[in-house]
């Protein structure tokens, strides 16, 4: 157990060692161009890929449309998640309902009733 969060502790400081090292967590310009030098060395490999898929591969985005991207998702995470907590309460009071339901219809259940009635006639 201790060699284990050891080893997932040592891959996760690696692997923020690299990005910071290459650029990722940087400023602007490092991304981008680390984001072109990338898709500079992916270009190959891309159109290998489409010489042998039946369909056409879009083009990989420019860094300014990864930038928008980028941030449109990351606010639509952060508004759909502060929808979910505001509506937290409603879902817990539907559960609970729920789970009332449940258990008043095994209250009612026509096993527990045939069993009752069996007790009684004998």
């Amino acid at each position: 157990m201790v060699i284990g969060l050891l080893v997932r502790g040592g891959l996760l400081a690696g692997t923020v060692y690299y990005t910071r090292k290459v650029g990722i967590w940087g400023n602007a310009e490092e991304t981008d161009k680390l984001y072109n030098n990338v898709k500079l060395q992916l270009s190959p490999y891309v159109q290998q890929a489409q010489k042998k898929l039946p369909f056409d591969v879009p083009k990989l985005p420019r860094a300014g449309e990864m930038r928008f991207l980028a941030k449109h998702y990351y606010n639509e995470g952060v508004k759909n998640s502060f929808r979910f907590i505001h509506m937290l309460p409603c879902y817990a009071g539907r559960g609970m309902k729920k789970v009332k339901d449940t258990f008043e219809e095994f209250a009612k259940s026509p096993a527990i009733e045939a069993g009752g009635a069996k007790e009684t006639t004998k």
